[in-house]
């Protein structure tokens, strides 16, 4: 997913996808670990999309943070 898109997205829907996300990493990693999958692949571009909407709420956050204080 590109991080273009994901700025797109409002704050409450990046929080609600960043939950989903968070959920189904889980459960591959489950799966991985109990040996019923083999897609890594999709566990690293699950990681990588996580990391990315974090990336891009702490972003909004300090950019707020910072709004305030001016």
């Amino acid at each position: 997913m590109k991080a273009e898109k994901i700025r797109e997205w409002s704050e409450g829907e990046l929080k609600a996808k960043e939950k989903e996300f968070a959920d189904q990493l889980f459960r591959l990693k489950f799966q991985l670990a109990g040996g019923q999958t083999d897609t890594l692949t999709k566990i690293r571009g699950l990681r990588k999309d996580l990391a990315r909407i974090k990336t891009i709420l702490r972003e909004r956050e300090t950019k707020a943070d910072s709004a305030k204080k001016n």
